[in-house]
């Protein structure tokens, strides 16, 4: 299979579910580049199943045994929503100790016209999701997003992941060309939502 939707970076391994994505992130490494350290992340297609992901992960896991195993590609995960609880599920029987972390921009619930997030607990034990400003014109300029009033609903998403008891992040990425945020208000509105704060510096040439 020529599709790598499983790959590994600093010691973790890493699933690229889909390219399909809801925002257009100015500072996207997939803007300037098709592969991380050499693994071609750009997909042929899109009719990936779980089976072929879990297919790979058996290959990669032996000689990359990960204790955390991160969503996270060239598109949005959470678009491939019932490949990703079936992924998920696998995991966790199999490596009943790793952690399940997804990285998504907190689109999910606005996609499927519900709130997903109670059909991930117990699959996944950390959401990573993307606040990236302080207000709706910061977040629209920089994320780009293909709908109105994304802005709120990552905060929404955000607030479902704590009400249900999961670990959530809220992540910011600081420092694109220049550009600060207001890293105080943007961990003040985590911290309300029930989040914790993470602060991604923007790498220039990526990985």
């Amino acid at each position: 299979m020529s599709n790598v939707l499983v790959y590994t970076l600093d010691g973790k391994i890493y699933i690229n579910l889909t390219n399909r994505c809801t925002n257009e992130c100015i500072f996207c490494l997939r803007k300037d580049k098709s592969d991380v350290k050499g693994q071609e992340l750009w997909l042929d297609d899109e009719n990936s199943t779980a089976s072929d992901v879990i297919e790979q992960f058996e290959k990669i896991y032996p000689t990359t045994p990960s204790e955390e195993i991160i969503f996270c590609g060239y598109g949005e995960p959470m678009l491939k929503f019932e490949e990703l609880k079936e992924v998920a599920k696998y995991l966790k029987a199999k490596l009943p100790n790793s952690k399940i972390r997804v990285n998504t921009n907190g689109h999910a619930n606005f996609v499927y016209k519900k709130n997903v997030v109670p059909e991930l607990k117990g699959l996944v034990d950390e959401f990573s999701v993307s606040l990236n400003g302080a207000t709706k014109e910061e977040y629209n300029e920089l994320s780009q997003p293909k709908f109105e009033e994304a802005y709120e609903e990552v905060k929404k998403f955000i607030k479902a992941c704590a009400d249900e008891n999961i670990s959530v992040v809220a992540s910011v990425v600081e420092g694109y060309k220049g550009r600060h945020l207001d890293l105080e208000k943007c961990e003040q509105i985590a911290t309300d939502l029930g989040a914790k704060f993470r602060v991604r510096e923007w790498i220039v040439n990526g990985y």
